[in-house]
C-alpha cells in the first residue's frame, strides 16, 4: 500500500505533469521492481481520469530496449502513458509509434520513492525559464567546446541540430519526455565530436561510479574507454550492442535545482551544474543513429561555451 506522500507526489506526477484530465483514459506501465511507484500512479489515476489502467512487464535488460508489442499496440490506444520501469522506454519505436497516433508520453526509468518526492516539488516555471534562455543561446549555434577540471576536454558540433527543452511539462497531444524533468538536449553530428570525456557522475545502468571513467572521442565515436570495474562495464554494454553503439547520440544539460546526483539517470541527467554525453539511440532527437541502446554519462561541475560565449562555468550558469 503507497503512502499517503507517494500518493500525493504519483498525483502531482500526473496532474501538473502529465496534464491529465477526468475525460481522459491514462495507461501506467511498470515492471516488478517499480511495482510501488506504478501502483501509486493507478491509484492516482483512478482519482484523476475516467479510467486508468495498469501493465506489469518484465524488466529490461537495456535502456532503450522495446516492450512487448501487445504493449506497443495498447500505448496507441489510450490518450496518456506513463512508464515507471526499471529501463528507459523513452527511445524506443514503441514511444514513438505512441506519440505519432496522438498519445502523451512520460517516462520515469528507474524512479525511486525518494527522487518522486524530491524532484516533484520543483517549481516547473523557473525550469521553463531556464530552458527558454538555453534554448534562445544554443538556437542557430554551431559548437559547444566543453572542459571540467577532472579532464575533459571535447568539443562537439551540432549546426543545423534541433535543440530540444524537456521540462516536465507534457500538456500537449504527442508531447513526450520524462517526468519528472529539466534539461535542454540536442543530438551532436554523428561525426563531430572530438576530444576526451572523464564521466565522474554517473552512468546509466551503473548508477553512482567508483571511480573517474575516461572515454575518448574521435569522428564522433568512442575510441577507446579506460578506467576501473565501471569502465569495463560501460565497454561491455556498448560493445555487446555493436560499434555504432559507441556514437555520440546526446549532449543535455541539466536545469532541474531540486534533482541531485543519486545514481538514477533519470534524476541525475536533470542535476544543474551537470551536463551528460550519450551514447547510441539518438533517432527520437533527430540524429541518425538507430540502434537499441542508449547510455547516459555524467559529468559534475562542467564548463562550457556556444560558439566562443562562456556558458557555464564549473557548474554555474554565467550567460
Amino acid at each position: 500500500m503507497a503512502t499517503e506522500k507517494l500518493i500525493i507526489a504519483a498525483k502531482a506526477a500526473l496532474k501538473e505533469y502529465l496534464c491529465v484530465t477526468p475525460t481522459e483514459n491514462i495507461l501506467i506501465i511498470s515492471d516488478e521492481g517499480l511495482r510501488e511507484i506504478g501502483l501509486a500512479l493507478y491509484e492516482a489515476g483512478q482519482t484523476l481520469c475516467k479510467e486508468s489502467f495498469y501493465v506489469e512487464i518484465k524488466k529490461r535488460e537495456v535502456n532503450g530496449q522495446e516492450p512487448p508489442e501487445a504493449i506497443s499496440s495498447l500505448m496507441k490506444k489510450v490518450d496518456a502513458v506513463i512508464c515507471a520501469t526499471s529501463r528507459s522506454m523513452t527511445h524506443t519505436d514503441a514511444r514513438r509509434g505512441a506519440t505519432e497516433a496522438g498519445t502523451r508520453v512520460g517516462t520515469m526509468p528507474g524512479i525511486n520513492t525518494d527522487i518522486m518526492l524530491r524532484c516533484f516539488a520543483a517549481n516547473s516555471n523557473s525550469i521553463i525559464e531556464l530552458n527558454n534562455k538555453l534554448i534562445s543561446t544554443l538556437t542557430d549555434a554551431k559548437e559547444i567546446k566543453l572542459t571540467s577540471k577532472s579532464g575533459t576536454d571535447a568539443t562537439f558540433g551540432f549546426a543545423g541540430r534541433k535543440v530540444i527543452s524537456s521540462t516536465g511539462v507534457l500538456s500537449n497531444k504527442s508531447a513526450w519526455g520524462n517526468i519528472p524533468s529539466g534539461e535542454v538536449y540536442f543530438a551532436p553530428l554523428e561525426d563531430k565530436a572530438d576530444g576526451k570525456l572523464i564521466i565522474d557522475g554517473s552512468v546509466a545502468g551503473i548508477g553512482m561510479i567508483k571511480e573517474p571513467i575516461t572515454i575518448y572521442l574521435k569522428n564522433g565515436k568512442i575510441t577507446s574507454i579506460e578506467g576501473g570495474d565501471d569502465a569495463k562495464k560501460l565497454d561491455e554494454m556498448l560493445s555487446n550492442v555493436g560499434e555504432k553503439a559507441k556514437i555520440v547520440a546526446e549532449f543535455g544539460i541539466g536545469t532541474n535545482p531540486k534533482a541531485e546526483i543519486s545514481g538514477c539517470i533519470l534524476e541525475d541527467e536533470k542535476v544543474m551544474g551537470t551536463v551528460h554525453i550519450a551514447f547510441g539511440n539518438n533517432i527520437s532527437m533527430g540524429g541518425t543513429n538507430d540502434i537499441p541502446i542508449h547510455i547516459d554519462c555524467i559529468i559534475r561541475n562542467p564548463s562550457f561555451s556556444v560558439d566562443g560565449k562562456s556558458i557555464m562555468e564549473e557548474g554555474k550558469f554565467v550567460f
